[in-house]
């Protein structure tokens, strides 16, 4: 029998009381920034059967940007466990996506007829090439936050000589960021968040030769370099409205690893079996995205973190819980002794 219409307001009311109390113990949980030890993983393969597979970033919805490595990189988002869809840059030869916001907009690259290197976004369904005038040859948009600010870098030695650019653009205006930098041979701007006061971050190489790179956050103008666990080659790829940081170093083992950084506390993060781990994005929950070589079938699969509650979380919540039991049982003691 579907009740009157005065019974289901009695049960919402009762059950949006409860959601309100819940979400007074929840929330403080989720705006704290935590260091996870442990995460649920959700591996995805190339479902073109090419065998390799990057995802880059991913939104506070779960929605993750990406492209396939096939004999031409077809960009995509995905909503796992596999709606995933096409972006590609109209008449591009190949294209990337690299970001991702909270609206679904994206960064990426893509390769025209020439072979020639450009940035793009797509907002609002538009597609727009994102270079800066002074390279008409290599340019990378890699990273996008929710004021539709794209970061990313441009090359002046199209040959390949030591130069890249490390940039943040936003309506058309580019902002050098290597001057910045403790030195610049190569630089490259990978990650920006949408704090008011946006931090970018990336990596540099500071010699010649290439054969160091450190990681670097851009606090607004004020820079610091990463290195986790003394690392002399390391990436910042990816930073959320938290300042959560995430990337890779190469250990002391000479094998790549994922790092997660929390105001100066590194993690490192490998998926089981995992010969070389790139981790790219993180959002505001905590969910980070990556990919891996996977030794036993020789592939770069991609894969999804969903952190694992710490035991002192699962305690609060407990007890968060047992306090909402108590308060439904004293009101109806108090029904019973009124009646």
């Amino acid at each position: 029998m579907i009740g009157s219409d005065r019974s289901n307001t009695f049960l919402f009311r009762h059950a949006r009381g409860a959601v309100a109390r819940c979400l007074l113990i929840a929330v403080p949980l989720a705006i704290s920034p935590a260091a996870h030890a442990a995460y649920n993983l959700t591996f995805v393969t190339d479902p073109t059967g090419n065998r390799v597979i990057n995802l880059l970033g991913i939104n506070d919805s779960g929605t993750i940007a990406g492209f396939d490595n096939g004999v031409t990189n077809a960009g995509f988002t995905l909503t796992l466990p596999h709606a995933f869809t096409v972006v590609n840059f109209p008449g591009a030869a190949s294209t990337q996506v690299t970001g991702i916001n909270a609206a679904g907009d994206v960064s990426g690259i893509y390769v025209d007829s020439t072979g020639a290197n450009h940035g793009f976004t797509r907002i609002g369904g538009t597609f727009t090439t994102v270079d800066d005038s002074a390279s008409a040859v290599f340019n990378q948009a890699l990273g996008i936050n929710n004021s539709n600010e794209t970061v990313g870098y441009y090359t002046l030695n199209p040959a390949g000589a030591p130069g890249d650019i490390a940039y943040s653009q936003k309506g058309g205006g580019f902002t050098n960021i290597n001057a910045l930098l403790p030195a610049n041979f190569n630089s490259q701007a990978v990650g920006i968040n949408s704090a008011a006061t946006p931090w970018i971050v990336g990596f540099y190489q500071s010699d010649a030769g290439l054969t160091t790179s450190f990681g670097f956050v851009d606090e607004g103008g004020t820079i610091i370099t990463l290195r986790p666990f003394s690392s002399t080659f390391t990436q910042a790829l990816g930073v959320n409205d938290l300042g959560e940081i995430v990337g890779s170093y190469v250990g002391a083992d000479g094998n790549t690893h994922g790092y997660i950084d929390n105001n100066g506390v590194f993690t490192s993060f490998d998926p089981p079996g995992s010969a070389s781990t790139t981790i790219n994005g993180i959002n505001d929950k905590g969910d980070i995205v990556g990919f891996y070589t996977n030794p036993t079938t020789d592939t770069t699969d991609g894969f999804v973190g969903t952190p694992v509650p710490e035991p002192s979380t699962w305690a609060m919540m407990l007890a968060g819980f047992a306090g909402l039991g108590f308060l439904g049982y004293r009101k109806v003691r108090q029904g019973k002794l009124a009646a």
